[in-house]
């Protein structure tokens, strides 16, 4: 008789290099398969931002170490938590910091899901020694300097006798030497070389964190590197770069040269809108902390909008004086089974160029854009085309400034308010606002006048006085006149605000800020 008992579902197990630290150094395949993941158990060394490709509702594992602490799960444990959830048919991924094969005991858990007879795949990534070189501005090989190249460990397994490492052979037999997770060994590294014959005089690299926004570099030689790691206060995880090539960072070094290289910047936006001004300015070096101040909601009721819809072809004018009304009038329009084709009766305008843009995505070209992006430039616009008895619809946010409908309805305009989102303070962020603030930032950006107000909201405090101390030496940025009119009207000075606002020309002020302070601090 034919069983017809189903067959029990295997998983598998992607073993996915997570690249040194940068977040965009992942694979696209490695990508890919975070995104499918249903188990993800990941290290210590893999960047937290990658996480964000996992689906919400995966299990999170951490698997991870710091340098000289305890360990979450012990080797064996890990090995058997890959098992357990790929014989219970999930997609397991295994994600490790740089290259599982490279110094990351990505064979011992192969070895262990193959004597379980589990599947698996292998995906490389970008392993820790090239990047932080890469980053460090020094080439491991160079036809000027050598042609060979050396990657060893500081840290061999502590339960074998003897050392794997032929130092009589390693020390003057490769031109450049990288040593992984060195640093607690590094006068045994350095003694070892030297007394194989190295020259004391052979340039040293020690890269901690590299590749993310922390990196560190410190240079000596052989004779004097042990004194510069204990002055620096360099700590794992870092990685030893030995040999001539080292002298050639003064030359390419490009990573920490960056403008914005060792500045951290809170952002304060919607997390969805965050990403742009994040993006340019981590692109030009610095550690951006999102700090989302406004949550984006759809209004409780599209009553308003749904009515004025009904009669588009009695206006004369939409303005759209925000990404978000943009965003949320089309959304409600193709809701109702309406597209841009409906829109063919009214003309358009939109308060600046990046609302224009989102509007020709959807297919519509704006009509009107004002030299100044401002609800003020916009009003200022229309005036100047006169507007007395034209019927004008404005979506926008439930709560938001009345001098654009003001303005139009005082030179005789019929204006009508259709709300279509709202502005809310997130629920989460207030501590972690406040610990970021507590240990160091350099510079805060507001991006709209609702994002200084529950910005200010989430530091809960008392009294200016407060405010004041808590950012102290803080550097204030606001893309435009009314968001830092918002600033000063709250008892804090804005020292950085761009004359074009958009989100290009707020990151170019904001970098021409800081290559202006360097600039002050060199004469």
């Amino acid at each position: 008789m034919k069983d017809t008992k189903a067959k029990e579902k295997i998983g598998k197990v992607y073993l996915v290099g997570a690249g040194p630290g940068d977040p965009g150094l992942i694979t696209v395949r490695g990508k890919y398969l975070l995104e499918k993941a249903e188990v993800i158990v990941y290290d210590y060394l893999a960047n937290p931002k990658l996480l964000k490709h996992v689906p919400k509702d995966a299990t999170f594992i951490y698997a991870g170490k710091r340098g000289g602490g305890e360990h979450k799960h012990t080797q064996e444990e890990i090995n058997q938590l890959l098992v357990d959830h790929a014989q219970a048919g999930k997609i397991v991924v295994r994600l490790k910091g740089g290259d599982p094969f490279i110094f990351g005991r990505g064979g011992e858990e192969l070895e262990r899901l193959f004597a379980a007879k589990i599947p698996f795949e292998v995906v490389p990534g970008v392993t820790s020694a090239t990047a932080a070189a890469t980053y460090a501005g020094i080439p491991i090989t160079h036809r000027n300097y050598t042609a060979s190249v050396a990657f060893l460990t500081g840290h061999e397994d502590p339960s074998k006798k003897d050392s794997s490492i032929d130092w009589d052979k390693l020390a003057t037999g490769a031109g450049t030497i990288v040593v992984y997770m060195g640093i607690k060994n590094l006068p045994i590294i350095v003694e070892n070389l030297l007394r194989h014959g190295r020259d004391p005089e052979t340039p040293v690299a020690v890269v901690r964190w590299a590749s993310t926004p922390e990196q560190k570099t410190v240079v000596g030689t052989l004779a004097t590197i042990e004194g510069v790691v204990t002055a620096s206060g360099i700590k794992p995880p870092s990685l030893i770069i030995i040999g001539e090539v080292v002298q050639l960072r003064e030359t390419i070094d490009w990573f920490e040269k960056r403008p914005l290289f060792g500045k951290k910047i809170i952002v304060t936006r919607t997390r969805e809108q965050a990403s742009q001004l994040v993006a340019g300015l981590e692109e030009h070096g610095a550690n951006c902390f999102e700090c989302a101040t406004i949550d984006i909601q759809p209004v409780d009721s599209y009553a308003v909008l749904d009515a004025e819809l009904e009669r588009l072809d009695e206006y004369h004018w939409i303005l759209f004086s925000s990404l978000n009304g943009v965003t949320y009038f089309f959304k409600r329009l193709m809701a109702k089974g309406m597209d841009a084709r409906d829109l063919k009766g009214p003309q358009i305008a939109a308060v600046g160029k990046s609302t224009a843009d989102l509007l020709n995505h959807y297919g519509i070209n704006a009509d009107l854009i004002p030299n100044e992006f401002t609800s003020e430039g916009l009003a200022e616009s229309l005036l100047d085309l006169g507007v007395e008895g034209r019927n004008i619809l404005i979506p926008r946010a439930e709560k938001g400034r009345e001098i654009l409908p003001e303005t139009l309805r005082g030179a005789g305009a019929q204006v009508s308010i259709a709300p279509v989102y709202k502005n809310v303070l997130p629920e989460k962020g207030a501590e972690e606002l406040k610990e970021e603030l507590e240990a160091g930032v350099d510079m805060i950006t507001f991006t709209s006048s609702s994002t200084v107000r529950n910005f200010l909201t989430l530091l809960d405090v008392e009294d200016d006085t407060q405010i004041n101390n808590l950012l102290d030496g803080v550097t204030i940025a606001a893309i435009g006149p009314i968001t830092a009119k918002t600033v000063s009207d709250n008892g804090l000075k804005v020292d950085v605000q761009p004359e074009e606002h958009t989100i290009e020309a707020f990151i170019e002020a904001v970098v021409e800020y800081y290559c202006h302070e360097d600039d002050e601090q060199a004469a």
